[in-house]
């Protein structure tokens, strides 16, 4: 796991935070900052995804030079 997919994670849990305290409030403005948060944390997390398997790859060639 990398620092995308850990940041990421955190912004989709603080997405949802946001979301549910705007939907508590009826404030659709936070309540759509949340949805947005998960939407950026969800971009994130694919992109520390696709590193870590990106580095996976690479040793997999790197032993099979070997």
């Amino acid at each position: 796991m990398n620092e995308d997919t850990i940041k990421g994670n955190v912004d989709k849990v603080t997405g949802k935070i946001k979301e549910a305290v705007g939907h508590l409030t009826n404030n659709k403005d936070l309540e759509a900052k949340g949805k947005l948060d998960q939407v950026r944390g969800s971009a994130e997390e694919a992109v520390g995804r696709a590193k870590d398997a990106s580095k996976d790859i690479g040793k997999t060639i790197d032993k099979q030079a070997r």
